[in-house]
Order: structure tokens, then C-alpha cells, then sequence
């Protein structure tokens, strides 16, 4: 069966993202990031056409707001099983979640039903942070929304996948001319920040191949980016049309993608 997965929204407002697999008649499902109000998710997923009980497992990819949201609240009301890092789990207070909290670690695979989940490492300015490639042991799905640099552990972890949800946070020469603190812009531009659209350009040339059926770009910029300059950016470099390109949009998303 296919493996397929949409966003419930992407941007500094909220991340949220379902991974689902199906074997026969039962399918897995993931929660990568919960960042919005118990309220809005619940909203979200129905527009989804699923609901907190079709979880089965929350992945929660660091401490921020825009990621960590109701995750929580979610998980102790539903009783659905919570990964993140020891270090996420720190920055959050250590919530007491006797028998849902699990912690995830760099290169530990994680078995969700027929979802298999591989944690990797990334340069973010937060405690221990986390990205996922995720697979059913046929198809492969590479996210990656928050990072400020390029590092060869992260290449390694994107090779041939089927699908890749990549950040696209800024344009450089638009986040230069904002009005923004010049301290935010060093954080946003710097090392450990977010990633630009020429950064994540370069991440796409590296790990581009012959078999990529989907191109998302996520965690846009409202204000230092448009869906216009990432879509030239990354189809420049994959050769194919701009509209591609899927954008995740901050308040809508993007419908369920298959990867057959």
C-alpha cells in the first residue's frame, strides 16, 4: 500500500505534519510537531479527515513554540505516545507523562506499526534537536524544517529519498533589507538559525535523484520569502517546473501527497 502525508500548516504561526502508512485494512499514523492550540489541531486534522484517535504516535522535532504547541495537552488527553529528545524534554519543563513519553536519539530507529522513524541530528539554537526520515521499508519521506547550516550527517540522512519536506525559510537578500533587529537576523541567517532558499537549493542539488516523486518547501517566511522565489530556487535546480514545487502553507498546508 502506499505510503502518503500532508501538513496541517508550516511557518513561524505553527508546524504540524502526518506521516500515514497502511498494511491491509490498518494504517500507522505519525504527528511530526504539534505547534498550535488544542482547538486549532483538532480543527486541522479534521480537515484531514482525521481526528486525535487516528494517532498513533506525536514526534515533536524541538522545544519551540511553532513546534511543541499542544503536544503535550495532546498527548496526555488522548493517551497517544510522545517522542522527542532528552533535551526537548528538559527545555519543556520534563512534563510527567508516566508510560507516553519515549525519548529519541540521533541514528535510533523508531518503530510506529509499519512506520519506521530515524532520528537525525541538526544545527538548530535549540536543546537537542531532532529531524526525521521516515519510511514504511519501501518508501522513504525526508523532513527537515528547522536548521541553519548544511552538515554532512544531515546530507547522509536525506539520500534517496522518495519525498522530501524541506525548509525554505528566507530569502537572504529579504531578510537583509527587513526591518527586523539586527541581532534577529544574525540568529535567523546564522549557523544555527533557519535555513535560506540558496541553502536548502544546495541540500536539494546534494541529495537529488532520478526517483524524487514530491518537492515540498516548508516553514516559509511570511515576511522574507515568497512561494514565487523558492519555487525558482528549487526547480532551477531539479529541472523541473516551478509549479512542481509544493509550498506548505501556514494556515491551510497542503493536501495528502502519495508516494507510490
Amino acid at each position: 500500500m502506499p505510503m502518503r502525508f500532508c501538513s496541517l500548516g508550516s511557518g513561524s504561526t505553527g508546524n504540524a505534519t502526518v506521516i500515514e502508512a497502511r498494511s491491509g485494512m490498518t494504517a500507522s499514523r505519525v504527528l511530526v510537531d504539534c505547534g498550535f492550540s488544542m482547538r486549532e489541531l483538532e480543527s486541522r486534522l479534521a480537515r484531514a479527515g482525521l481526528a486525535p484517535i487516528d494517532l498513533n504516535a506525536i514526534f515533536v522535532t524541538h522545544e519551540h513554540g511553532d513546534h511543541i504547541g499542544c503536544a503535550v495537552t495532546l498527548s496526555r488527553r488522548h493517551q497517544i505516545p510522545l517522542w522527542m529528545s532528552r533535551g526537548t524534554w528538559r527545555a519543556i519543563g520534563e512534563p510527567d507523562l508516566p508510560g507516553l513519553i519515549h525519548f529519541a536519539r540521533d541514528g535510533q530507529a523508531i518503530a510506529i506499526g509499519d512506520l519506521a522513524l530515524q532520528p537525525y541530528t541538526v544545527t538548530h539554537d535549540a536543546q537537542e534537536p531532532l529531524q526525521l526520515r521516515a519510511s514504511d521499508g519501501a518508501r522513504h519521506l525526508g523532513v527537515l524544517t528547522d536548521a541553519g547550516s548544511i552538515t554532512s550527517h544531515l546530507l547522509d540522512n536525506l539520500q534517496g529519498c522518495d519525498a522530501l519536506l524541506l525548509e525554505c525559510n528566507h530569502d537572504r537578500a529579504m531578510l537583509a533589507a527587513s526591518r527586523y533587529p539586527a541581532s534577529v537576523k544574525a540568529r535567523i541567517g546564522g549557523r544555527y538559525g533557519h535555513l535560506s532558499n540558496d541553502t536548502a537549493a544546495q541540500i536539494l542539488a546534494a541529495c537529488l535523484h532520478g526517483g524524487l516523486q514530491h518537492l515540498v518547501a516548508a516553514h516559509l517566511s511570511a515576511q522574507n520569502n515568497s512561494p514565487a522565489l523558492v519555487r525558482l530556487a528549487l526547480a532551477e535546480v531539479c529541472g523541473g517546473a516551478a509549479n512542481d514545487v509544493v509550498i506548505a502553507d501556514p494556515a491551510v498546508g497542503f493536501d495528502w501527497l502519495t508516494i507510490t
